[in-house]
């Protein structure tokens, strides 16, 4: 799934299939601008910032058990967020600080350190990469990602795939290959 965030005519939080298939609003109240996302793989959870309520928001891959995080002053200026076991991990666009939040327990935030220009956060951990023995975008013999040949996108599952074509091209009848 790819989820993301959208605060144009409707502030919203969404979620869709790596083909863009299957669109679904999972937040679309009481939300205002909501920017940095993140997501905790293991237990399904959506985390998300928003810059104009001043709080990191979460809720459940469906849009249910939500809750805020945190909220006020400290989070004023968040514009990255990352999540790693019992802690969400932040930028400050003010300061340039990175911060560290429990999300059990907001009272415990501590600013870690100061980069210069840092806009994002990202934690790299074995756990959070899953490995699929087999996937529908695997090269084929040939050497085109899921038998397309410009790009694979999965769709629903692991298991199925979209085809689609780079700028400039459109896909051909045969659904795999790019004119």
């Amino acid at each position: 799934k790819l989820f993301f965030t959208d605060y144009g005519n409707v502030a919203k939080v969404e979620r869709c299939d790596m083909d863009g298939m299957n669109r679904t609003w999972i937040v679309d109240s009481k939300i205002e601008q909501p920017t940095a996302l993140a997501l905790d793989l293991i237990n399904k959870y959506v985390y998300w910032v928003d810059i104009y309520l001043d709080n990191v928001e979460v809720v459940d891959y469906e849009g249910r058990k939500r809750h805020t995080v945190i909220k006020g002053r400290q989070v004023r200026h968040l514009c990255g967020l990352a999540v790693f076991e019992n802690y969400l991990y932040a930028v400050n666009s003010d300061d340039f600080s990175v911060l560290q939040i429990n999300r059990y327990n907001s009272t415990d935030v501590q600013s870690l350190t100061r980069l210069d220009n840092v806009k994002e956060i990202r934690v790299y951990q074995k756990r959070t990469q899953t490995s699929v023995r087999s996937h529908a975008c695997e090269v084929d013999p040939y050497g085109m990602p899921g038998g397309c040949s410009h790009i694979c996108l999965l769709s629903s599952s692991y298991k199925t795939r979209t085809c689609r074509c780079r700028t400039g091209f459109i896909l051909g009848s045969d659904g795999r290959s790019c004119k």
